[in-house]
């Protein structure tokens, strides 16, 4: 049973230079043809001062359908590294459709005795969320391992790969709040204003999902929250009814802000068959909620990412797209 009260932050200890790092299949399988972007990705996290092991179940090749291995099989693996004291962050090669299947089997009392960095987005949407509300810990959703730090970090300018892995770094080791996150051309303001609250999100089709399972999010957590998301993939009457759903449930009344991603791949978006834009879909959804709404935020899909820690306040203004960090995202060893 989830209790009602809004959770302390449980906050993993900060990574020092030298500890273990490890990549793992926590939702989809590797393909033989990505190996090459999973071993770029161990470099990128290398030159961070971490040393890097990668799991059993990341195999090339390796799979059970659509996913790297059955879900117990990946529940055992992920409990075990929860319980391994050397292991200080776990970073998931890659997204899925596979973390529903092993939610309920999940060490969590792992989790509140030793917390510990998960990284990732997409599917891993789903374990921030889940694991938020089962214990507080705080969700590092930003780039996968092998599409994002081994990928879309490597198409990105040099200038840019340095600012990020500057920004990751300080997310996993610093114990002062960040603050501004640096301001990309893309970002928009769709209604003017301003809020501070924790910071809830993800794939927008996960936070449904993730309110549908017993360790949903309780309505009241939501209260005064700045709720991201981003959706890859599918129509773009998916995330109009998606956004009816958040409606329906009571969230987009909670809120004091609003987040979104950078649309990756969703048809009929401002197609010139007069369809809409996501910021109309978002804005006919809100009706008269005078919250904020920043736009076109790179956290998602479309990368590289931006870190959005799952539970830490923020301050949004969208009128000077400004998303800002206030607390660390970790905690010093000494603190509880």
């Amino acid at each position: 049973m989830i209790p009602a009260a809004l959770p302390q932050p449980l906050r993993p200890r900060a990574l020092t230079a030298g500890d273990l790092v490890v990549i793992a299949s926590l939702s989809g399988p590797l393909d033989v043809r990505y190996a090459p972007d999973l071993e770029r990705a161990v470099a990128v996290l290398e030159r961070m001062g971490f040393r890097v092991r990668l799991a059993p179940l990341l195999e090339a090749g390796r799979r059970h359908w659509w996913s790297a291995a059955r879900p117990v099989e990946i529940a055992e693996e992920l409990n075990a590294l929860l319980r391994d004291p050397e292991v200080r962050a776990i970073v998931a090669h890659d997204g899925g459709q596979t973390v529903l299947g092993y939610l309920d089997l999940i060490d969590v009392a792992a989790i509140a005795a030793d917390p510990k960095p998960i990284i990732g987005y997409s599917d891993i949407s789903l374990l921030h969320l889940v694991l938020y509300a089962r214990t507080g810990l705080v969700g590092f959703h930003a780039d996968l391992a092998t599409p994002g730090l081994g990928g879309a970090w490597q198409t990105a300018s040099a200038a840019r790969r340095a600012e990020l892995e500057r920004l990751y770094s300080m997310l996993l080791t610093g114990t002062d709040a960040i603050g501004a996150l640096p301001v990309g051309p893309s970002w928009e303001c769709w209604r003017p204003g301003r809020a501070e609250g924790r910071l809830i999100g993800g794939v927008i089709n996960r936070i449904v999902l993730a309110q549908a399972t017993p360790y949903a999010l309780p309505l009241a957590w939501f209260d005064g929250a700045v709720l991201f998301w981003e959706e890859m993939g599918g129509q773009a009457s998916y995330v109009w009814s998606y956004l009816q759903v958040l409606r329906h449930s009571g969230i987009l009344d909670r809120i004091s802000g609003m987040v979104v991603g950078i649309p990756h791949q969703i048809d009929g978006l401002g197609t010139p068959d007069a369809s809409p834009s996501l910021a109309e879909i978002v804005l006919d959804v809100l009706g008269d909620r005078d919250i904020p709404v920043l736009g076109n935020v790179e956290v998602g899909h479309a990368g590289p990412n931006l870190p959005m820690p799952v539970g830490i306040r923020v301050a949004l203004d969208a009128r000077q797209r400004s998303l800002s960090l206030l607390e660390p995202a970790v905690r010093r060893s000494c603190a509880s």
